[in-house]
């Protein structure tokens, strides 16, 4: 596997981190809490921006190796990630519209890649 390769995985692997983060925080937003502070200060809200954070600085080593130009489409995959894990943790649907969007990406990343 070339270097190249290798540093487009690490981005995409960001994304996917960067994904999970968001499943944290809007799993965190469905719970009560007793008071304001409570609701930014518990464990998954502190867990879902220290993984923001580190999927921020795995970004930006990656894009030292990687085209500036491949990032917008490796972030796209974020949207299909997100779907995803939304389906199997919060318990969301996929309707045709939504599978014809994910199509729609996957392609529009295809093509640009090619």
């Amino acid at each position: 596997m070339s270097d190249y390769v290798l540093f487009i995985l690490i981005m995409a692997g960001s994304v996917f981190i960067s994904s999970v983060s968001q499943i944290i925080l809007k799993k965190s937003a469905n719970k009560h809490y007793d008071t304001v502070l409570r609701q930014y200060l518990n464990l998954p809200v502190i867990s879902a921006y220290v993984l923001f954070l580190v999927s921020t600085m795995i970004t930006v080593f990656a894009l030292k190796y990687v085209p500036l130009s491949i990032s917008p489409m490796l972030d796209a995959l974020g949207y299909v990630f997100v779907a995803i894990l939304s389906f199997f943790f919060l318990k969301e649907h996929f309707g045709k519209r939504k599978l014809i969007g994910f199509l729609c990406i996957i392609i529009g990343i295809v093509i640009a890649a090619v």
